[in-house]
């Protein structure tokens, strides 16, 4: 009610029937500048506007994107995989140890020096994120798996108790198996100077063989129907173009190129740039995208914000950089967020469970029976393609992409 009623109040000469869904979002927008309102209270607020005008009962209501507001109140957490990560001292990896589920306590306490080395060495190489958490989180469950028992007393023979125990015990998968062995061998090898040398042969996962999910073209377009919003833009891009989850998510304004009808990938997979096609058909969808985002970026400017991550030092490069149009996300999220590291206060993209969780409700609307996620729109992109007769050249960001018959 109290939510509801700030509302109201905020619109003092205006009925409730008179609102539109434009007034919704410039309300939502201006509560998410807050630095003070949390996660959960923005959720709240969203709810209970939502809840006000199903009462009013107006016809935009039900195709208002309110799903897009409810995950624009996820906050930024140490092992977001954009945020910086340049920083290698204790202070800031002691920090992101808390933020790993399987973390144990004991192996935290313990070895917390051998694992603030790890994950300094593992951004001095600048490897992923993904991969800082995944060799910690093996790290820690060798240790925990050997009673916490000191590494440099161990080696091979303990290694290979501990792939075989997840295999035989745990049943995981031949990828699960590999992660493991990866992080232990860089630990071994990296961190500790104790090489594991040839480990001979030790019980490995089955690789089985599963063909991708592919949709049909009418399946797809059941998808996307049901794909509203901002979602409805980013699914179609996934489809039209190919591009993975996280590229599409760290798409900016100055990789879109409209003349050439081509796309930018900054940094994809394997840390690689790429030139995806941009269809004609998502021309104008695309256009309207971004004219939304250059009136929120006026008002966050207004605000004293408007702000967006620069990665590695583009910041210190170009000092005005990350307040410039050009550089801000197209798919931003609708509420500022504190980057945790830096502690300063941006938009940041739309965080990726938006579009998973978008995508498997709409699969679910559609009643499709496949197990449908943003990676079946890229493999029925590449499969559609290749039906019609194209040979596909994924080409480098240096010149364009091209298919040919």
């Amino acid at each position: 009610m109290r939510r509801a009623e700030l509302y109201i109040k905020a619109y003092p000469d205006k009925k409730l029937l008179e609102h539109k869904a434009v007034d919704v979002s410039n309300y939502l927008q201006k509560v998410g500048r807050s630095d003070n309102i949390l996660d959960w209270q923005f959720r709240q607020v969203v709810d209970a506007i939502r809840n006000l005008f199903q009462l009013v009962t107006v016809e935009w209501e039900k195709e208002f994107d309110w799903k897009y507001w409810m995950d624009s109140s996820q906050s930024l957490s140490e092992s977001h995989r954009t945020i910086a990560r340049s920083s290698s001292d204790k202070s800031n990896t002691d920090a992101s140890f808390n933020n790993i589920q399987q973390d144990n306590h004991a192996v935290r306490e313990k070895y917390a020096d051998i694992r603030t080395a790890l994950i300094t060495e593992i951004r001095r190489r600048d490897y992923s994120i993904s991969t800082e958490q995944i060799y910690d989180m093996w790290f820690v469950r060798f240790i925990a798996y050997h009673d916490l028992l000191d590494p440099k007393k161990m080696g091979a023979v303990e290694v290979i108790n501990f792939l075989e125990y997840l295999v035989m015990k745990r049943n995981v998968a031949v990828s699960t198996q590999n992660q493991a062995l990866n992080a232990l061998v860089f630990v071994y090898e990296n961190i500790l100077h104790m090489p594991l040398g040839d480990m001979g042969e030790f019980v490995r996962a089955k690789r089985p063989k599963r063909m991708p999910t592919v949709l049909t073209r009418n399946e797809v377009e059941k998808l996307l129907h049901h794909l509203k919003g901002i979602h409805g833009v980013m699914g179609s891009l996934l489809y039209g173009t190919g591009m993975r989850l996280m590229d599409c998510l760290r798409l900016r304004i100055l990789d879109v190129d409209f003349d050439y009808s081509q796309i930018i990938v900054r940094e994809g997979k394997g840390k690689k740039d790429r030139v995806v096609p941009l269809p004609k058909c998502l021309d104008e969808p695309l256009r309207q995208q971004i004219d939304k985002v250059k009136i929120l970026h006026d008002e966050d400017l207004a605000e004293g914000y408007g702000e967006v991550y620069l990665p590695h030092a583009l910041s210190r490069k170009y000092k005005n950089a990350a307040r410039e149009l050009r550089w801000q996300y197209v798919f931003p999220s609708g509420k500022l967020s504190l980057d945790p590291r830096s502690n300063v206060i941006r938009r940041h993209h739309l965080h990726e469970t938006s579009l998973q969780k978008a995508i498997k409700n709409a699969a679910s609307k559609a009643k499709l029976l496949k197990r449908v996620t943003s990676h079946t729109l890229r493999h029925s992109f590449a499969t559609h393609l290749l039906e019609d007769g194209y040979a596909l050249i994924f080409a480098p960001a240096k010149s364009a992409y091209t298919t040919s018959m």
